[in-house]
């Protein structure tokens, strides 16, 4: 107890130092994010304490379980945010038990799903005031979140050793997508596939599924049955996450960056890849764009992310667009391409746009002192984040092809004409944001905790005012019936997004210029013992 409470201190002692200012920000976005969630649990308890819905909880609740497990296993590795976790590599030097940090460990995989938490807290709660559940059907929800906590620590130690790997990086991102794409499409295919979803959601599946046992003693139904095979779960979790934390904490290294690119004596096309800045533009606007590129090819951060991109993206709104004989005629199934290449630019703002200046970290220092004037150093990351955009919709658009997707000249050009001009709103914010709210970000670390408060906030106005345009485009079409009105609202919006990037990025050069220390003691900044 002790030692934790000596973590816990140390932590919020770094956090201290690192945002002292989040202020109203942060409880604002923490008010309006968990404040769904607080109503989501208060209908669940509504439902679980009204006795004319126990035909409705009975069928619902194993499916509701699994989809909880799903968010809480599955959605944080693919966000790749998967809450605070112990920084094992700088715990290791201090006299702390393993089973003490292992505990610990455990209890910081709350964070990755606290929603999660809300929702069976709300049900528990709620189960209290059915006279038709047992009185101890609250207490059901305790296993299966000491279950899922487990879970969460051998999966994550397990995802973050493979993910050092530069090859494996990317075949267990591609492996991790196929496997979370059977769900949905099987979803969308019920007719065809009803019986295999009937195996693990429906009440009447096995009872064995650490959700059907959950169930069944929340029902108080087979109570001793349950109980052994939650107890089987628990116990089978609790191993496989002692085993891989054990794993991860014997390796002498927390990340190993991705390798560098070998050079062979002479140009090839790797070597032209990078240089193509130098083809374009004059130095030293040239030279920095090329090193964006370079650092951002060898990040393992940026490469998850990217990879992402074209295929979760693929994943998460081909299930909904696809009808009986291929893309249907909602919006979705129209304008596919669009929307998937727009929701991988999503993905990348991250990493490219809210805090660009974050993989420099302390190093940024130079962009202050170099001969050099800031606003060429904001275009060149602005340059290599465009690039990297083009060339993530050009393999949307190959992966699309190759799986016999309608690919035209039209739609490629309706993907990234609008997915220019959302970058252009977002480039200028992300300016922006990477001056006033700069934060150094470990490059060769995968996995990430969340961006903070304030950034969150801001990005619930800035995300909205960046698809305006956009939406306007569409409204044009679909009121004139014309895609020559929708490619003249987006060259004027194009117009408007032009002025608005310079006027972004002449304020982000005087922001820097007078809080450069600012800047760069944020940049500076370490983590404390809880980190990404």
């Amino acid at each position: 107890m002790n030692q934790l409470r000596t973590i816990l201190w140390a932590q919020w002692r770094s956090a201290r130092a690192m945002f002292p200012r989040s202020g109203i920000w942060t409880y604002l976005v923490g008010a309006i994010w968990y404040g769904i969630w607080l109503t989501g649990a208060a209908l669940c308890g509504k439902v679980a304490s009204d006795p004319s819905e126990i035909g409705l909880l009975h069928e619902a609740l194993p499916g509701a379980l699994i989809l909880m497990v799903l968010y809480w296993q599955v959605v944080p590795v693919l966000m790749s945010a998967t809450g605070a976790s112990l920084d094992l590599q700088r715990l290791k030097v201090y006299p702390i038990r393993l089973r003490a940090l292992f505990g610990i460990e455990v209890l910081l995989r709350a964070t990755s799903a606290v929603e999660m938490i809300l929702l069976l807290i709300g049900t528990a709660i709620g189960s209290l005031f059915n006279p038709m559940l047992p009185s101890g059907a609250a207490l059901a929800i305790l296993p299966f979140i000491v279950f899922n906590l487990f879970l969460a620590v051998g999966i994550r130690d397990v995802l973050g050793r493979l993910l050092r790997h530069k090859r494996v990086r990317e075949l267990g991102v591609l492996v991790l997508v196929t496997v979370v794409a059977i769900p949905p499409f099987l979803a969308t295919r019920a007719n065809a596939s009803e019986s295999h979803l009937r195996v693990l959601f429906a009440a009447s599946s096995w009872k064995g599924w650490p959700w059907s046992a959950t169930a069944s003693l929340f029902e108080g139904r087979d109570v001793l049955l349950s109980l052994w095979f939650l107890a089987a779960w628990c116990l089978a979790a609790a191993a496989f996450a002692a085993v891989q934390f054990r794993w991860t904490y014997s390796s002498d290294r927390d990340e190993s960056p991705a390798e560098g690119f070998r050079s062979s004596g002479r140009e090839g096309m790797i070597e032209s890849f990078f240089r193509w800045p130098s083809l374009v533009f004059s130095d030293p606007l040239a030279a920095l764009a090329e090193k964006e590129i370079r650092f951002l090819a060898r990040s393992p951060r940026f490469r998850l992310v990217f990879l992402m991109g074209f295929t979760f993206g693929l994943v998460i709104w081909l299930p909904i667009s696809l009808g009986q004989n291929g893309l249907n005629r909602s919006f979705l199934g129209s304008n596919y391409l669009t929307v998937v290449s727009v929701y991988s630019l999503l993905l990348l703002s991250e990493v490219c746009f809210w805090n660009s200046f974050g993989f420099d970290r302390s190093a940024a220092q130079m962009y202050f002192v170099a001969p050099v004037p800031f606003w060429v150093v904001l275009v060149g990351k602005n340059v290599s984040a465009v690039f990297f955009i083009a060339v993530e919709i050009a393999a949307i658009t190959i992966v699309c092809a190759v799986a016999g997707m309608p690919v035209t000249l039209g739609r490629m050009a309706e993907a990234y004409s609008v997915a220019a001009l959302v970058a252009m709103f977002l480039l200028g914010a992300g300016n922006l944001l990477s001056v006033q709210q700069a934060r150094g970000v470990n490059p060769d670390t995968t996995f990430r905790s969340g961006a903070p408060g304030r950034i969150q906030a801001m990005l619930f106005v800035i995300y909205p005012v960046a698809f305006l345009p956009v939406s306007l485009a569409y409204l044009a079409r679909y009121a004139f019936d014309s895609q020559l009105a929708f490619y003249g609202v987006l060259a004027f919006d194009a117009l408007v997004a032009l002025v608005v990037y310079k006027l972004t990025l002449d304020s982000a050069v005087a922001a820097s210029q007078r809080g450069r220390e600012r800047m760069i003691a944020a940049l500076s900044q370490g983590d404390g013992p809880i980190a990404a």
